[in-house]
């Protein structure tokens, strides 16, 4: 059975062979040029207009929105001040923010679970760093020399048997 197209039917055109010619003598079109180094985006912009990242830290994961606003970061629904209380942690969230120069334009609402306090910190960075690049692509370059996109692998080893922990041994005793 076949079937019959009618001539005024729009049919897709399929690219012309290049001429045997062309091939051999180079003087057909130039190839166009390689792109530049396009980065990677991990997070993405929702219909809101809402920059989302996720990011991950030993066993923590942090699920992180960015939108314009005064500078408010709220963690798991309490303010950013009273969730990590130890000054350490607070200052490396806010690294990615303070180079993207964003610290007091942007509101960031994080949900983070698993983990400890630092996992949950190191979470949060790389799913900032994430959202903000998806809101602006061109802040790759400083967030990805200050490390912030960099996603630290490093995970607890797990116990063998016959072992205290990892590594460790029993204690031996002599007597």
């Amino acid at each position: 059975m076949t079937t019959v197209t009618s001539p005024d039917a729009s049919a897709p055109e399929t690219p012309a062979a290049p001429n045997v010619d062309q091939l051999f003598t180079g003087t057909s079109e130039a190839a166009p040029a390689a792109p530049a180094h396009v980065p990677q985006l991990r997070g993405r912009i929702d219909r809101f207009g809402v920059a989302m990242g996720t990011g991950r830290r030993k066993t923590a994961v942090a699920r992180v929105r960015i939108r314009p606003g005064q500078g408010e970061i709220v963690i798991n629904g309490r303010p950013f001040a009273d969730y990590f209380p130890v000054e350490k942690n607070r200052l490396i969230i806010q690294q990615p923010l303070k180079a993207a120069d964003a610290l007091h334009t942007v509101d960031v609402w994080v949900r983070v679970e698993g983990g400890g306090p630092t996992g949950q910190a190191g979470a949060i960075v790389l799913g900032v760093a994430r959202a903000l690049q998806a809101m602006n692509p061109s802040l790759h370059g400083v967030l990805s020399d200050g490390g912030f996109l960099t996603r630290d692998g490093r995970m607890v080893e797990r116990k063998k048997y016959g072992r205290r922990k990892a590594r460790r041994s029993f204690q031996f005793s002599k007597r």
